[in-house]
């Protein structure tokens, strides 16, 4: 977006011995009584999962309202409310099927935007709302693809491929137009139109055939292009008159997640970029266009640049993050320091700045915290060196005040070849009598892993953490190498190392935690979604003495396939999985992928499994799943499985959510001894499909719900 400037990147051997690993605690777990085992009650799913009372607030642009997210029978719809009076709050969206997870406000002041899948299949459309009168206008009503014949491309599931939508632009300058990326032509490749939000009326600005992605100035301008090459790099192009172009910036490989163009200054003369070339982290810098001076912002020799605060309508960035550990802010320009001293005393928990009204006199501002919900503030500036005032709105989640939650912490566990692993501990509150930050005896642990991998864990609220550990686990999150925002040295340290040295972090993280006497070496489970579901299987296929359980949620079994079935608009990013990951297009390349295919060790496996998948799912088919489920079965081997047939790439109706995890709370308490809530009727309330196994898990019923 080019207004609301926001710095955004591309996006997502084995061993058995055990391996003593030092670490550094980072942060003092906080303290707190001793709490016995009998005093501290299993906090209820929904509470943990279910939908929050309030979510995604915003301020408009004008000030004239507040909104957020809000629950309307089940469903996570938008609300707005006059700035001045909360209580007039209502609904101005009516989906009754899937939360709306992402919306945002047009520069009118008047309409809001917000995107919407199908059953979880990411083929977003994008619609506008009228707050005043609460019509509703779908602005990109295109249902179908056409293939080279003229008729719909089809999908293997005999459904047409739907286009999807992707904002490319806004400005104040435009307040009631939006520039939208669409692959309804080819695709592949997304055309941009200048879409009016009021009227729905749509105009071609440029037809792609080669980009990748798009950067816009607030004149409404393509000023830059960007795309992938053979060998992993990106090349960024500027868009000159008459449809030619000329190369701008080359970014290799080794860079290219550390690496980018973030938007521009007021002038449109200056670019902001995150750059990692010549250096390991990617630190803030700016480019002149007319002279290309370069200047360096900010720059943190452990992080990567982790989120900016930059001014609504003068485009300069203000304060710069970067999160190790735990987020710090870099203040680069003093006339918001004032601002940030005196919200740091508001609230416990880390600062974030949500909205800001376009006259910089309204801000909302948010506290995360590890043992309680989100606090939200509309925050306004004082004037003429007067202090501000900052009015409490609401917390996320009402239900967790006062709850026994365990403090999470943060860790650095050195891998054996000495990288730094910075995790996130959480031990159950019962097992620390003396509040060391430590178990008194070593407990059940679940190895949480994130996906991507092109991510990272952070620190904070987490209801994984907080569910498991009120059960009576341990909780460890790793960031592995491969994960993004600690330099571009360990993202590369993870390539063509799936199930190898990216593992091995793994596993020595769990060989620190039962050497710290944090974790029993006999009841640990690996668990996660995506690239953390393919873990499970890589940890129950390759290292299957390690690990009781597994639990596998949207995650790929065999990477060959994986790579051959992701959806069309990925295929200009392609490169970056073949210089990453492996080239499935080769022989060689498959020779190795399959070498790390946990579909072709199934043989090994001799722990319990339970697998999760979303039908829609279109980055991890559904077969991902059914190949390695119907291969077990032929081998006799159990497996329990679980299909949402209205899901996609992990389940987001929280009822499906809960019916998992009601059945993952079962599974563990069976194979790691923890507690449990029984899983009541939390199947039935949703759309869960028991595909295979079950029949030993209290609460399921095998082939049912």
């Amino acid at each position: 977006m080019t207004t609301r400037l926001i710095l955004a990147l591309a996006a997502l051997s084995v061993s058995g011995l055990a391996h003593q690993a030092d670490a550094q605690p980072a942060t003092k777990p906080a303290a707190a009584k001793a709490v016995a085992a009998v005093d501290v009650p299993l906090i209820p799913r929904d509470v943990l999962f279910g939908n929050p009372d309030k979510a995604g607030p915003q301020i408009s642009p004008g000030g004239t309202y507040i909104s957020w997210l809000a629950d309307v029978n089940g469903v996570m719809n938008v609300f707005v409310a006059p700035a001045g009076d909360l209580s007039k709050a209502r609904a101005v969206t009516n989906d009754s099927k899937r939360n709306i997870r992402q919306y945002f406000w047009a520069f009118n002041d008047t309409h809001l935007l917000y995107v919407q899948d199908v059953g979880g299949d990411e083929n977003w459309k994008l619609f506008a709302v009228d707050v005043k009168s609460g019509q509703t206008k779908d602005l990109t009503p295109y249902e179908t693809v056409p293939g080279p014949d003229g008729n719909p491309i089809m999908l293997p599931s005999g459904q047409p491929l739907r286009p999807t939508a992707r904002v490319v632009g806004m400005s104040e300058k435009f307040p009631t137009d939006v520039l939208v990326g669409l692959n309804n032509r080819n695709p592949q490749f997304h055309d941009v139109y200048r879409i009016n939000i009021e009227t729905g009326e749509s105009t071609l600005v440029a037809e792609n055939n080669e980009w990748a992605g798009y950067v816009t100035d607030d004149d409404f301008n393509l000023r830059f292009a960007q795309k992938m090459t053979a060998d992993g790099s990106s090349e960024i192009y500027t868009l000159l008159p008459e449809g030619k172009t000329e190369l701008f910036q080359t970014i290799g490989q080794k860079d290219s997640l550390t690496s980018g163009i973030g938007g521009f200054d007021k002038t449109g003369q200056v670019v902001y970029m995150q750059d990692s070339r010549e250096r390991n982290t990617g630190a803030l810098f700016t480019i002149d266009l007319k002279t290309g001076t370069r200047k360096l912002l900010a720059e943190d020799a452990r992080a990567d640049v982790g989120g900016i605060i930059a001014h609504p309508t003068e485009k300069n960035v203000q304060a710069v993050a970067f999160t190790y550990g735990r987020t710090e802010w870099k203040v680069l320009d003093n006339a918001i320091k004032p601002d940030l001293e005196f919200l740091a005393g508001v609230a416990p928990g880390e600062l974030s700045i949500n909205d800001r009204t376009l006259d910089d006199s309204k801000w909302i501002v948010s506290y995360l915290q590890d043992t309680g919900p989100v606090r939200c503030y509309l925050y306004e500036r004082g004037v003429g060196g007067k202090l501000g005032k900052a009015t409490f709105l609401f917390t996320n989640r009402s239900k967790l005040e006062g709850l026994p939650l365990a403090p999470m912490q943060d860790v650095v566990i050195k891998s054996r070849d000495g990288l730094n692993l910075v995790s996130y501990l959480t031990i159950p509150l019962a097992s620390d009598a003396n509040r060391d930050g430590r178990p008194d005896k070593a407990v059940p642990m679940v190895l949480f892993v994130h996906g991507g991998p092109w991510a990272r864990d952070n620190w904070g609220f987490n209801p994984y953490h907080q569910w498991l550990s009120n059960r009576g686990y341990a909780v460890l999150s790793v960031n592995y190498r491969g994960s993004t925002g600690f330099g571009k040295d360990f993202i590369n340290a993870g390539n063509f190392e799936w199930a190898g040295k990216m593992h091995d972090d793994l596993i020595d993280a769990v060989n620190w935690a039962v050497n710290e006497k944090i974790a029993d070496k006999d009841k640990v489970a690996i668990m996660g979604g995506s690239y953390g579901g393919y873990a499970t299987l890589v940890g129950l296929t390759f290292t299957p003495d390690v690990f009781a359980c597994g639990v596998d949620i949207v995650g790929p079994s065999n990477i060959v396939t994986l790579l051959n079935t992701i959806p069309p608009y990925w295929a200009p990013i392609i490169s970056m999985f073949t210089e990453r990951v492996g080239d499935h297009r080769t022989e060689e390349g498959q020779k190795l992928l399959e070498s790390r295919s946990p579909i072709n060790f199934v043989d090994n496996i001799k722990k319990p499994l339970l697998i999760g998948q979303g039908a829609n799912d279109p980055r991890v088919k559904q077969s991902e799943s059914d190949q390695i489920v119907e291969v077990m079965q032929k081998k006799h081997i159990p497996v329990t499985y679980v299909l949402f047939p209205d899901e996609g790439h992990g389940f987001a109706r929280p009822d499906n959510n809960m019916a998992f995890n009601a059945v993952t709370e079962a599974f563990l308490a069976k194979n790691l001894g923890g507690r449990a809530q029984p899983v009541g009727d939390d199947l039935s309330k949703s759309t869960a499909q028991i595909k295979a196994g079950g029949d030993d898990i209290p609460g399921l019923t095998p082939g049912g719900r």
